[in-house]
C-alpha cells in the first residue's frame, strides 16, 4: 500500500469518565467515515484529573476502554490506536500508562506502556511527577500492519531519541505519539521535538494531543500533528477538539531512505 490514509483525534479530556470514553470513540467513529484507515487517540483518554483521580479512574487491561476500543475498531473496520489510559494490575500498587494498538477484527496486536515518567518542578508554576502513581514500562514496542511497522511512545518518551532510535532499528517506518504536552513546555519545544524524531529516524510521526485546561488547573498544548519523514507538517490541528487527516505516502518514505541513506550510514 503506497498511501495510507490516516487521522488524528485532538481531545479536550474532562472530569466525567464515562462521557470522555463515549466522546473519543465518536471521533474514531467520525474520522472512520471519513476514510481512515488507521487512527490515533492522544493520551489520558479517560481523565486528566489530579494524580489521585487519576489512579483512581485505572482499570484493568480487558476493562471498559479497551472493551470500547476493540468495538469501535472492528465496528469501523480501522486499525486503531488507543491513546492511553491508566491500566491497574493485581497486586500493584502503582499503575501503568497503557496504550493499545488494536486490528479490524478487534483484537488487540500490541500494549505498550510509557517507558518515560513526566516530571517538571517549577515552583508557583508547574509540579507534577508522574511517577509518585505511575510505573515505568520496560518494554520497546513495534508492531506489524499492512502498513509497515508501527513504533509505539507516549508524551514525555518524545524527549528521549535512543527510544525512537531503537524503534528505528526494530524497521518502524510509523511512530505514534499520544500526548498531553504541557502548555508550558509544548509551546516552545513540541513541534521542536517532534520533526526531529521524524527526520532523525526517517518515519512518519502521528502525535495525537489534549488540548485545553484540565480539572486539575493544568493547560495542555495541543497542535497534533502528522509529520513526514522530512520532517514537513502534512496537517496540524488548531486550537479546538477536532480531527486531522493526510495520506502517508510510503513510496516518498523509501524515496528519502534510498537518496538520504541516513540510517545505514550511521557509525557506532
Amino acid at each position: 500500500m503506497s498511501s495510507i490514509p490516516v487521522a488524528v483525534i485532538q481531545l479536550d479530556t474532562q472530569d466525567h469518565i464515562d462521557e470522555n470514553r463515549t466522546k473519543a470513540i465518536s471521533l474514531v467513529d467520525k474520522a472512520s467515515s471519513q476514510g481512515a484507515q488507521l487512527i490515533v487517540l492522544p493520551e489520558a483518554i479517560v481523565c486528566l484529573g489530579s494524580l489521585d483521580k487519576r489512579q483512581a479512574a485505572a482499570e484493568p487491561l480487558a476493562g471498559p476502554t479497551a472493551t470500547m476500543l476493540r468495538e469501535a475498531a472492528k465496528r469501523n473496520n480501522i486499525y486503531l490506536v488507543g491513546g492511553s489510559f491508566l491500566e491497574k494490575q493485581e497486586g500493584q500498587d502503582k499503575v501503568y500508562n497503557t496504550c493499545l494498538f488494536i486490528g479490524p477484527d478487534g483484537n488487540v496486536i500490541s500494549v505498550y506502556r510509557k517507558i518515560h515518567l513526566f516530571k517538571i518542578d517549577v515552583p508557583g508554576d508547574v509540579v507534577f511527577d508522574e511517577s509518585q502513581v505511575v510505573a515505568s514500562g520496560e518494554k520497546i514496542v513495534t508492531a506489524d500492519s499492512p502498513f509497515g511497522i508501527l513504533g509505539f511512545s507516549i508524551c514525555y518518551d518524545l524527549r528521549f531519541p535512543e527510544l525512537y532510535r531503537a524503534l528505528a532499528e526494530r524497521g518502524a517506518c510509523i511512530v505514534t505519539v499520544p500526548a498531553a504536552f504541557a502548555m508550558k513546555t509544548g509551546k516552545d519545544h513540541w513541534e521542536t521535538l517532534l520533526r526531529a524524531r521524524g527526520i532523525e529516524n526517517q518515519v512518519f510521526i502521528l502525535a495525537s494531543a489534549q488540548i485545553g485546561n484540565k480539572p486539575d488547573g493544568s493547560a495542555c498544548y495541543g497542535r497534533s500533528m502528522i509529520i513526514d519523514p522530512w520532517g514537513t507538517v502534512l496537517a496540524r490541528a488548531q486550537d479546538s477538539e477536532t480531527i486531522i487527516m493526510a495520506d502517508l505516502d510510503m513510496d516518498h518514505l523509501a524515496h528519502i531512505r534510498r537518496t538520504l541513506p541516513v540510517l545505514n550510514n550511521r557509525r557506532l
